[in-house]
């Protein structure tokens, strides 16, 4: 997930504009029998064929379900495409793997490269080489240190997720004197769960009539999401809601909530994945929404890809060229819109 600094939240769009002013398609299943899934009826932007373009993708190891969703959107996308050919990377977490990777795509030259950076900083330079190659990279959610490294970066909004669940909660919350809110965070030693914790916080000042009791970080993953929640219901015995920021180890907190016998708050997510969405859909339980970090941004960083090999803009922008920067809206999904959203959520 992203490591973007909050001062590159840049441009706001929709959870669905980007290009043509469209929805992008969502995240399939790897499956060819569950393909039912994808949101991959929407149309593609701009799709009249047109000068050929082959784009290198380059991603970290799909080891989340999010990052395996960025790789099945990133492909499904170049697929909807007669004039797009997809050169994609095995994908790895090691910093040094993922350069050689990279280095193999810019010797073959492909037009354009989008590359997710298993860390940005690490891999800033081989983004600098092939820019100076004239290879143009669309950096995708992990942000490289310097914009000479990139042409286009999109991602997601960290700060934005925490400040649109504080505001979600706090309007649940509104009439209620000396309302307790905990927070169940993520690996923090990233970036992106600070800008978290800092929406969220910026988000309650608004609401003088809540305190924030608890906040334990977990590790993005069911299990820890599982131990770190059991620990925060032992220590708190009363609270009237909870901000999970990610929804894979919200799997896991869901479980330590139900071994406890808990359902005495509200519960709101961080991502997207699929089974967030179910469990909103059939309220039944704490879980009442999720904010979005959308892997449909892989899909529009390969429409920006084929936009820049072939010189032309962004539909229903006026520009000629492509922005620098895009970033996406962190909507929330609960019971009144999950449906829209049903057919983008990750496993």
């Amino acid at each position: 997930m992203s490591q973007q600094l909050t001062s590159r939240r840049g441009l706001l769009f929709g959870t669905a504009a980007v290009s043509a002013g469209v929805l992008l398609t969502g995240c399939t299943s790897n499956e060819p029998k569950e393909q039912e899934q994808a949101a991959d009826n929407q149309p593609a932007a701009d799709d009249k064929p047109g000068k050929q373009v082959t784009i290198g993708f380059a991603g970290p190891q799909a080891d989340h379900g999010w990052l395996n969703a960025i790789n099945v959107n990133a492909k499904s996308r170049a697929e909807k495409y007669e004039d797009v050919t997809l050169e994609i990377t095995e994908g790895s977490n090691d910093t040094a793997a993922q350069i050689g990777q990279i280095e193999t795509l810019i010797n073959k030259k492909v037009d354009v490269l989008v590359i997710l950076p298993a860390d940005g900083k690490a891999l800033t330079q081989v983004g600098l080489k092939a820019m100076r190659a004239g290879i143009p990279v669309v950096n995708l959610d992990r942000i490289f240190n310097t914009p000479q490294a990139y042409r286009c970066w999109i991602g997601g909004d960290n700060y934005g997720m925490g400040l649109n669940a504080g505001h979600y909660i706090g309007e649940k919350l509104k009439g209620k004197s000396d309302a307790r809110v905990i927070e169940l965070a993520g690996l923090d030693n990233l970036e992106l769960t600070k800008q978290r914790t800092q929406g969220f916080d910026d988000a309650l000042k608004n609401y003088p009539n809540i305190r924030k009791v608890a906040r334990q970080a977990a590790e993005f993953t069911v299990e820890s999401g599982q131990a770190k929640m059991a620990q925060l219901l032992q220590a708190q015995s009363t609270f009237d809601a909870l901000w999970n920021h990610d929804d894979d180890q919200g799997v896991g907190a869901l479980r330590a909530i139900e071994q406890a016998g808990r359902d005495d708050f509200l519960m709101v997510g961080g991502a997207g994945a699929l089974s967030a969405f179910q469990a909103i859909a059939q309220d039944d339980g704490v879980l009442k929404a999720t904010v979005l970090y959308p892997p449909t941004m892989a899909a529009s960083a390969i429409d920006l890809a084929r936009a820049l090999g072939q010189g032309k803009g962004v539909g229903g922008l006026a520009e000629f060229e492509i922005p620098a920067s895009l970033t996406l809206y962190s909507a929330v999904v609960d019971k009144t819109n999950v449906d829209q959203y049903m057919s983008t959520g990750f496993k």
